[in-house]
């Protein structure tokens, strides 16, 4: 089968990563409106303890999944990368519908980092991998497109069951499905893009970082100033 790099010549496959893209994004829009709601009623908890909480165990599990991400892509390939992370955020949905103490709630949401991290980078390391040097922006800017607006989504929908059906357990239904379509997609219909890397690793003269944190954080002006970005627009 030929191999060549572009967004046109592979659309199929980009199409369908960035439907996974938008499932990847719902499992946040699932407790993005309900959270403090959820644990206040719940558990008796205040708001602000519960999103700090969710904070603290989400943001930092996903920021350490992320540093890592890129070299075990490499080393099992993406598309497992992929699937392994849906495997993470399967049981979530159960634990916040089941959970009979604070504990459980903070489980699930270190493996939605957990998840996040995973499955949120292989989909963009994927799509560059597909279109190559030429559209990376535009394989970027629409991958941010399909999780942000699923996120909003999701978010309206799990809000709207909440205040019909009452906070628990029926939001949590949306999560179950899009966990489960979300595992069956990576699985059965993604392909694993180490071909496109090779194909566009012939012509790479870039060479290999030394040490990631330290020359995306300090040593290297152009990534450093990248990252600070990054970290003020996704706090």
């Amino acid at each position: 089968m030929d191999t060549r790099l572009g967004l046109r010549e592979n659309w199929k496959q980009f199409s369908l990563l960035v439907l996974v893209s938008a499932f990847v994004g719902g499992m946040i829009g699932l407790e993005r409106s309900i959270f403090p709601e959820y644990a206040q009623k719940v558990f008796g908890i205040e708001s602000k303890t519960a999103i700090l909480s969710f904070i603290t165990a989400f943001g930092i599990t996903k920021a350490l999944t992320n540093y890592f991400t890129g070299r075990l892509a490499n080393a099992i390939g993406r598309k497992n990368l992929l699937v392994i992370g849906w495997l993470f955020a399967i049981p979530v949905p159960f634990i916040l519908m089941n959970a009979n103490g604070w504990n459980w709630v903070i489980v699930a949401n270190l493996l939605l980092g957990i998840n996040q991290g995973l499955t949120w980078s292989s989909t963009v390391v994927m799509k560059i991998d597909l279109v190559g040097e030429k559209n990376r922006g535009l394989a970027m800017g629409l991958n941010e497109f399909a999780g942000y607006f699923a996120i909003g989504i999701v978010a309206f929908l799990s809000g709207y069951v909440a205040d019909r059906y009452g906070i628990t357990p029926y939001p949590f239904y949306i999560g179950i499905v899009i966990s489960i379509i979300g595992f069956l997609l990576s699985l059965f219909f993604i392909n694993d893009t180490s071909k496109f890397v090779a194909l566009e690793s012939k012509d790479d003269n870039s060479t290999e970082l030394k040490n990631i944190f330290w020359e995306t954080t300090l040593k290297d002006k152009t990534l450093s100033s990248v990252s600070q970005a990054g970290l003020v627009n996704k706090p």
